[in-house]
């Protein structure tokens, strides 16, 4: 008969349409129960994981034909900087050229110390060539220390410092270390005191 045909065929095609919907909606559900495994939300701390104890990091935009240099000294140090790469205390992990040589366009330098001596610390800045377009060069400098009991090093200052002309040298931090690895409450200032040497 024709017309039970027609009855057998419409629900032949209910059955399958809400097989389909079924198949559907259960793919969806598993999906949003695992989207908060996929990409779980990012958690906020000062802390940073690294291999050294004073860390002093500089950043100036990138992408741009322009050297600054970091320079620290630690308590009873010589300075360490681009000439002098290593100290008792601190050691320049990165001397960033600009964009010469640098494949990455990332402009930073980062300096490391190993162990945390108490005593006075000394962060400059040396602005050692820029292209006249880029001047006045925005640096932004950021000091973390990690104590001994501790697996992360949390940051304790960051600045911004404007140099505007070639050759400036510019004390961005000085501070103090107690003898448990912490800073000491007042100890921060920026007198300058300079660390590279003249000779470059």
């Amino acid at each position: 008969m024709p017309g039970l045909d027609l009855i057998d065929q419409d629900e032949g095609d209910t059955v399958f349409r809400d097989v389909i919907f079924l198949a559907l909606a259960g793919f969806v559900a598993i999906v949003l129960l695992l989207l908060p495994f996929i990409n779980p939300e990012a958690k906020e701390n000062s802390e940073v994981n690294s291999p050294g104890n004073v860390i002093a990091e500089v950043r100036w935009p990138d992408n741009t034909n322009t050297d600054v240099d970091l320079w620290v000294a630690g308590p009873g140090d010589r300075p360490v900087g681009y000439s002098n790469k290593s100290g008792k205390i601190f050691n320049l992990l990165r001397d960033d050229l600009g964009t010469k040589g640098d494949i990455t366009g990332l402009n930073y330098e980062v300096s490391y110390s190993r162990g945390v001596p108490s005593g006075e610390y000394v962060i400059n800045l040396h602005l050692y060539r820029s292209a006249q377009e880029f001047l006045p060069v925005s640096v932004t400098v950021a000091i973390s220390i990690k104590t001994p009991e501790a697996n992360r090093a949390k940051h304790i200052l960051s600045k911004e410092v404007e140099m505007g002309q070639i050759g400036d040298e510019v004390t961005v931090f000085r501070f103090h270390i107690d003898d448990n690895g912490r800073l000491v409450d007042g100890s921060v200032h920026d007198l300058p005191r300079p660390l590279r040497s003249t000779k470059g």
